[in-house]
């Protein structure tokens, strides 16, 4: 690796915390990635949106967020004084800001619209209708346009009409029942589950749309992304299970109901590691390593289904071996042995990870605030057509005259300026 590669950004502010030879990334805005060309009109607010958006950003859309006074809700969420979920959400866009509740500036999304290849809305349902900005009109306007509407509950069915965020999806669609511990509370993920889920399924969501459009000669179509769906459909065949057994999953911590030994284990050193030994070779393996080739024959251990039955016992032994040993002579150990384990890392551990900084999937970009600022790189990768940095997060409306003049021209830019309808920055 390369001393420019692997030099932390030299204007960095003093109150940042070293992340280490994080690779470093500069904006181009003349690159070009593989959907440049396409238009987005992101209405959406909060997550889900945004990283919808994002992905269609990162890859060389030309997104622009249409925010009202205040800016979207995601510029309000950081740390340090600084919108840091704005500047990595919002990165690879641009921004206008005008007066949604004047008719005067739901024309200038209308006119927006008339060259736009995809809008998205996060309004609950109903609301994009009554500000004049419903798919029948917007079709009207743009006959080919792809429009993801993001809700809670979807554009149908009986709780459409309720409040939607993503920690009560994670409830209903049954995450939270089954994570945590059998004798303690159900467990919230701590991060964006339901948004992320939901952005990136949106995001698949339009591509396919464009590709049907474009490949068969299609007008465009409306996209309906629930929150609870997306999460729903990774939780895993529960419905299926609960049909043939009747069953419902417990709780079981960080064990599997389908495979055993998995679980975290404490190391000598109080540190965590975690193990998964999904197939019977690989316990096999696990056996012979920890000194125990006896359990491979032993009725409660022979086979994975016999395994999960007796896991509570089964840890115990696992645990005793991973206790007499540090982190780093456990995973020496186990690696020497071909048994898959790994490090339970924080994010202080992982800005320093080797692994992290020579795959290169976190980089450090420039940002007026800060210097510059670590974020994750641009996931897939394709060997092809990569996605491109081109520009950082927009302030709110900074992109106001290289958009709207255009659009509107001298006059009618000037007039609206001044009424309030394009907000100044």
């Amino acid at each position: 690796m390369s001393v420019e590669q692997t030099q932390a950004h030299a204007g960095k502010a003093p109150f940042r915390a070293s992340t280490g030879p994080i690779h470093v990334k500069q904006f181009d805005a003349d690159a070009r990635g593989p959907l440049a060309g396409v238009r987005v009109i992101d209405l959406s607010r909060l997550m889900a949106g945004n990283m919808l958006s994002v992905q269609l950003a990162d890859f060389g859309a030309d997104v622009i967020k249409v925010e009202g006074e205040h800016g979207d809700t995601l510029r309000a969420v950081g740390a340090g004084g600084i919108s840091t979920n704005w500047k990595v959400y919002g990165r690879n866009k641009r921004s206008v800001c005008v007066d949604l509740r004047s008719p005067e500036g739901i024309e200038i999304v209308h006119r927006l619209v008339r060259d736009a290849d995809v809008f998205i809305e996060s309004f609950k349902p109903g609301v994009a209708e009554q500000m004049g900005l419903g798919p029948e009109v917007l079709l009207a306007l743009r006959p080919q346009l792809v429009i993801a509407r993001i809700s809670g509950w979807g554009q149908s069915g009986p709780y459409r009409h309720k409040p939607g965020f993503g920690t009560l999806a994670e409830g209903y669609a049954g995450f939270a029942a089954i994570n945590g511990f059998a004798d303690r509370e159900p467990v919230l993920p701590p991060m964006f589950l339901g948004d992320m889920t939901a952005g990136l399924s949106g995001a698949i969501a339009v591509l396919v749309a464009l590709r049907a459009r474009d490949a068969e000669g299609a007008m465009g179509q409306v996209i309906d992304v629930s929150l609870f769906e997306p999460l729903f459909s990774i939780l895993g065949p529960a419905a299926a299970n609960y049909a043939l057994t009747g069953k419902v999953k417990p709780r079981t911590g960080s064990r599997s109901t389908n495979t055993a030994p998995r679980n975290t284990y404490r190391t000598r050193d109080n540190k965590w590691l975690c193990m998964s030994s999904s197939t019977q070779g690989m316990a096999e393996r696990m056996f012979r390593a920890i000194g125990r080739p006896d359990l491979i024959d032993d009725p409660r251990y022979r086979t994975n289904v016999l395994r999960v039955q007796h896991a509570e016992e089964l840890d115990a032994i696992v645990s005793a071996f991973i206790a007499e040993r540090d982190l780093d002579s456990n995973l020496a150990f186990f690696e020497a042995a071909g048994v898959t384990v790994g490090p339970i890392h924080d994010i202080a551990q992982i800005v320093h990870d080797n692994y992290v900084i020579e795959r290169e999937a976190l980089v450090e970009l420039p940002d007026d605030d800060a210097g510059s600022l670590p974020m994750h790189n641009i996931a897939p990768r394709l060997s092809g057509t990569p996605g491109v940095f081109r520009r950082p997060a927009p302030a709110l409306g900074e992109n106001n005259r290289e958009i709207l003049l255009p659009l509107l021209g001298e006059d009618d830019y000037a007039r609206l300026t001044a009424q309030g309808v394009i907000l100044p920055r």
